[in-house]
């Protein structure tokens, strides 16, 4: 096994928000508070201190409860009780509840999150540290949720159910299994992944405890704490904040000051609404709207006046959902969190809080990019040596690196740079000429400049064409590569799910991952197994 780390940027796939961000620009830090290094964390610390007690009391009485059909590992157990305790902080990743995962990376947003505890247990060893995976529970876009690609292919769930996904039945999940069983096999690994699939989605109810049991098993031995969000007594706990903002509107007036700033550097991720909750149901999740002096949610004949609203907050506030703009909130709330990981596009968003979370008095958590992973087996590393490839070199753009190639491996060199120079100087001098006999001449000139230029170009372009032809075998080769690697020319980690990896290794590939990734590197990491 061989492991190296490279600049997020040397990828191309990070956006110019992260790479500032990993920079520490001034363009980006009036955005965030403390930095995601050793030094943030300490003042981060001093921050979180005041935590209310009383949330944390409540917090470790709901986690027991959502547990309590759950096999527990005594290292979450003990990371569940240690919460009660004012020297005990977070570190919390969240994820929607992707059918088997989803994507790879979200096993890299959790081992960043148990790592980077590991690793502030050593910096401070006075203080108590929990991994906390936040479940999306509430989310209702089903669309983006309800698949993962295997050996690619698509692995699918179709269901006509609505509202927040947590609360889906798994009913029809037994036809899925019998899909994806199909191109498991036989190996030891392909039984336990197809166990695991029915474990979760068959012998559970819905898709919260479905995602919970596989996270659990995955990852509860390092003491990994599954938080749902969809939760009475943790939604109580927000009640100032939604009544605050269904009365003042202040997530939209802060984050819309924040986005004036931002976007004169950056793309914008998300814009915010006037009222940034939804209304929810057992089959409804629809935005709250304010429309003439009366509350309304959106696509039903559910209406309330300012009063009549606020009395359903306090009397029932699990169905008041935060969208994306108030969910970070309501996380950093009900928890005693230093640090959220997330991806570049999260972050992104997060970017945008900063001011509305100073509006209420709340600690901004340190931002972290989550780790990143290319995984290259020991066939793909020897195909690259064999084709004279660095394994950073499989991130140049396909076209660039098979014109590179191409080039390199060329008996003949053409080059018409010279050729290019010596007609630039020529028609310097043709156009002094123009401008001292008739100056209407300088637009023949520079025409016949650009056309001869042009044609210098066709001819290169004609003859690497013919290259590429001849090469043929090195393209289809370089191609080839490159697309195992880089399915869909993205990151396999956006593309691939777990149980590829886990087919082929085992739980060695968790293992793997839990030594190798180091979360404030802050660095790309490609491992050759």
């Amino acid at each position: 096994m061989k492991v190296t780390n490279i600049p997020f940027k040397n990828t191309g796939f990070f956006s110019k928000t992260m790479l500032d961000y990993l920079e520490e620009s001034p363009k980006t830090q009036p955005f965030y508070g403390n930095f995601s290094n050793i030094e943030g964390f300490k003042k981060q610390l001093n921050q979180k201190r005041s935590f209310s007690v009383s949330h944390r009391q409540t917090l470790v009485s709901v986690l027991k409860e959502q547990y309590k059909s759950s096999k527990v590992s005594e290292a979450t157990q003990q990371n569940i009780e240690a919460l009660a305790l004012e020297n005990t902080f977070t570190i919390t990743t969240g994820h929607q509840l992707n059918l088997f995962t989803g994507p790879l990376y979200f096993l890299y947003k959790i081992v960043s999150a148990i790592n980077l505890c590991e690793e502030l247990r050593t910096q401070f060893p006075e203080e108590n540290f929990v991994p906390v995976y936040w479940m999306a529970s509430e989310d209702h876009d089903f669309e983006e949720i309800n698949f993962f690609n295997f050996d690619g292919k698509k692995v699918q769930w179709n269901s006509h159910q609505t509202g927040a996904v947590g609360r889906f039945s798994t009913e029809g999940l037994d036809h899925v299994l019998e899909v994806f069983s199909e191109h498991l096999g036989t190996s030891k690994n392909a039984q336990y992944l197809a166990q695991l699939f029915k474990k979760a989605y068959i012998e559970h109810t819905n898709l919260t405890a479905a995602t919970r049991y596989i996270a659990n098993e995955l990852f509860g031995e390092y003491g990994l704490v599954i938080v749902d969000g969809d939760d009475a007594k943790l939604k109580k706990e927000f009640v100032p904040y939604i009544t605050k903002e269904l009365t003042e509107q202040f997530s939209y007036t802060k984050v819309s000051e924040t986005i004036s700033s931002l976007e004169n550097d950056y793309k914008i991720q998300v814009n915010p609404r006037e009222i940034n909750l939804f209304y929810l149901g057992d089959s409804l999740r629809e935005r709250i709207i304010l429309e003439d002096g009366v509350y309304k949610v959106n696509s039903t004949d559910i209406s309330w006046s300012l009063e009549g609203l606020l009395a359903e907050v306090n009397e029932f506030p699990e169905r008041f959902s935060p969208n994306v703009i108030l969910r970070p909130l309501y996380q950093e709330v009900i928890l005693p969190n230093l640090c959220y990981i997330g991806g570049g596009g999260e972050l992104a968003y997060w970017l945008e809080l900063k001011s509305m979370f100073e509006s209420v008095d709340i600690p901004f958590p340190i931002l972290l990019l989550r780790n990143s992973v290319q995984v290259v087996s020991e066939k793909q590393a020897k195909k690259l040596g064999n084709l004279e490839l660095s394994i950073e070199d499989i991130f140049i753009k396909q076209n660039n690196l098979i014109e590179q190639k191409v080039l390199e491996n060329s008996e003949t060199k053409v080059d018409f740079t010279n050729q290019k120079q010596f007609l630039q100087e020529q028609f310097v001098t043709l156009r002094e000429l123009a401008e001292k006999t008739d100056v209407s001449f300088v637009g023949a000139v520079n025409a016949q400049e650009k056309k001869q230029t042009k044609g210098l170009e066709n001819l290169e372009k004609r003859w690497l064409r013919a290259e590429k032809r001849r090469q043929q075998d090195l393209v289809e080769r370089i191609t080839a590569l490159q697309n195992e690697l880089l399915p869909n020319q993205s990151l396999e980690e956006r593309q691939r799910n777990f149980s590829e990896f886990y087919l082929e290794y085992g739980a060695d590939f968790i293992t793997i991952l839990k030594e190798n990734l180091h979360p404030l590197q802050l660095e790309f990491t490609l491992i050759t197994l």
